[in-house]
């Protein structure tokens, strides 16, 4: 096969050499990369939800933001950033803030029961996706780890990280996986829509008040609640807990308000996020998948084929997974596909807490797909590697 696109260019290897480029410093390239994505993301964020594309107008908006910026430092700078993964956790640490205040009152005893269900619908994604990555491996003649790291529903960033430290192809890999969150991100909110019909259309951004509370004590919660959510994200990355970034931002929202009123010196508080904490975190998930394919490189047209066949196999397996749980579970069929969709995790938190719509059953499900996915990365790199030199010996 060939090895030719088994680097993926990164911040520290410029395409080219150009003064301009070169000459700044990594963090101020990547500072000003990310300023120009998300000026250019509010405005295409804000013509977006003109069109009632849903509370998750930011995404999308993020997305065609990180593919635009990305495209034109390759073509008219001959500069090939990577794409920001920082960016993605700060992104997913403030969804997940935003999803736990949103969460401190939930009822979780149905969450708590369906557990095994949770397991279950995991391991049947995960056996699902070993064996598309069987079939993609076979077809496309790739070798089975770069398959396997492919479609095997995990982070764009991680399974390409992982293809990376293997020495295997990292952009055919990071090509795949965007592909899967990109196709999910767009065909959820149509199905969302048909699902809820008018509940689909809440304004993106709130009729009266403003999008930061201005209020003294409120922005000295805002601040507390982001130096604390920081802080425990850090931690978690740094002790490398699974889905450490999410989970421990969501735990953090859901303990704020109720650790604040058990202290014996401060008043009664309830503090919500502005909104502006949650299309931020919006728009930074966006950007970060966007960069993914401002990033490609040239792909053949048979390469691009077979994985849209591989995404498309996968998709079919989330949605066989949602009639299995609509069989095992009362929820409804909307509930059963934001469950199961093989989508970035957060990006279908956020859908469900767009339209008030089961939000712990759908945060439930995608932590622990998140955790058993992550925890059991090891095991499943150990196994593709042997069975990729099984079979090439057989060869």
């Amino acid at each position: 096969m060939n090895q030719s696109l088994n680097v993926a260019p990164t911040l520290e290897e410029p395409v080219a050499e150009n003064f301009a480029v070169t000459k700044q410093p990594l963090l101020t390239r990547q500072s000003i990369i990310l300023a120009l994505e998300i000026l250019l993301a509010l405005p295409l964020g804000l013509f977006l939800a003109r069109f009632h594309s849903g509370g998750i107008a930011w995404i999308f908006g993020g997305i065609a933001a990180g593919t635009v910026v990305l495209q034109a430092c390759r073509l008219f700078y001959q500069y090939s950033p990577a794409p920001n993964r920082t960016a993605r956790k700060v992104g997913i640490a403030l969804v997940g803030l935003t999803v736990g205040l949103s969460n401190t009152h939930g009822n979780f005893s149905t969450v708590i029961s369906g557990i095994p269900i949770f397991i279950f619908l995991t391991m049947f994604l995960l056996l699902c996706g070993g064996c598309i990555g069987y079939i993609y491996s076979r077809i496309s003649q790739t070798n089975l780890l770069t398959a396997m790291l492919a479609t095997v529903p995990g982070g764009v960033g991680i399974m390409a990280a992982i293809a990376a430290d293997y020495d295997r192809n990292v952009t055919l890999v990071a090509l795949v996986q965007a592909l899967r969150v990109t196709s999910v991100v767009f065909l959820i909110p149509p199905i969302a829509r048909t699902s809820v019909g008018n509940s689909w259309n809440s304004p993106t951004l709130p009729i009266t008040g403003s999008l930061v509370n201005f209020d003294l004590s409120q922005l000295e919660l805002l601040l507390l609640a982001l130096l604390i959510t920081g802080l425990v994200v850090y931690l978690a990355i740094l002790c490398k807990i699974p889905a450490g970034d999410f989970f421990a931002a969501l735990l953090i929202g859901m303990g704020f308000n109720p650790v604040l009123d058990w202290l014996p010196f401060v008043g009664d508080i309830s503090f919500s996020p502005p909104p502006l904490i949650n299309l931020l975190g919006q728009m930074l998930l966006g950007i970060t998948i966007g960069e993914y394919w401002g990033d490609k490189p040239t792909f053949k047209k048979q390469a691009i084929g077979y994985a849209v066949m591989s995404v498309a196999m996968t998709i079919a397996a989330g949605a066989i997974a949602a009639i299995l749980a609509m069989q095992l579970t009362s929820w409804d069929w909307l509930t059963c596909l934001l469950v199961t969709a093989p989508g970035g995790s957060a990006e279908m938190i956020l859908v469900a807490l767009t339209l008030n719509h089961n939000v712990e059953i759908v945060t439930a499900g995608h932590l622990v797909r998140l955790i058993a996915i992550n925890s059991s990365l090891p095991l499943w790199v150990f196994l593709f590697r042997r069975f990729d030199g099984e079979l090439s010996e057989l060869v």
